[in-house]
Parts: structure tokens; C-alpha cells; sequence
């Protein structure tokens, strides 16, 4: 996926949170460093042009499949080796219709601040 703008690709590299966007058919199109970082074990930016469900266990393709046909995201939190991050799974539009998705996760800290304001 490209941007069209170096500065954009720039700020978007440099996020602290995986940031993996797939087309329709789920063939992943882009993965900022930080993902790339987070899958490297499975062949990090390699993975660009191949499934996103490959990535996930059959659970969470029906469920990506799911955000795809609805065209709702799916939010969440998992923790794995003691690490809670903050999953959330979009589509993305072109021309009024679901193109896509892109996940977006991050590393929660071990004490989140709640913040209610009026």
C-alpha cells in the first residue's frame, strides 16, 4: 500500500503499535516496522502478499471473516507471556464498500489511567 506521501510513510513506520492492513481477500497489502518487528518469527514483511489468515487460528479467521462481511470492527484485548496488548480489527472503504482491514494492536501498560471527562 502505497501512502503518496514520504512524511506520511514516515510517521506511520515509526508508531509504537503494529499496524497491518489487508485488502478484500485478505492478502496483506502493508505492515509498519513494528509489525514486521512482531512476526518476524514467521517472516516478517516476507508475509506482505499472503494471507492474513494465515496469521490466525481458525477462531479468529472466522472472525476476521466476520469484520470483512459486516463491515463492523472487532475490538479486544489478549495478554500472551504475561503481555496484554489492545487488538482492533477495521475495515477499510473504498467507493462506499468494505475494501479491506487493517489491525492495529498495542502494548497496554500495566496500569491503564481511566479518564472520564463530561
Amino acid at each position: 500500500m502505497h501512502t503518496g506521501a514520504a512524511a506520511v510513510d514516515e510517521w506511520l513506520e515509526s508508531l509504537s503499535c503494529s499496524v497491518t492492513v489487508c485488502d478484500r481477500r485478505f492478502r496483506i497489502l502493508y505492515m509498519n516496522e513494528m509489525a514486521a518487528e512482531v512476526t518476524a518469527e514467521d517472516g516478517g514483511r516476507t508475509l506482505i502478499g499472503k494471507s492474513l489468515l494465515n496469521c490466525h487460528p481458525p477462531r479468529a479467521k472466522k472472525k476476521l471473516r466476520e469484520v470483512m462481511a459486516s463491515g463492523r470492527p472487532n475490538v479486544y484485548t489478549v495478554e500472551k507471556k504475561g503481555v496484554k496488548k489492545m487488538v482492533n480489527q477495521s475495515p477499510w472503504f473504498r467507493a462506499g464498500r468494505v475494501a479491506g482491514l487493517v489491525e492495529i494492536s498495542f502494548v497496554l501498560p500495566k496500569v491503564v489511567p481511566r479518564r472520564v471527562r463530561a
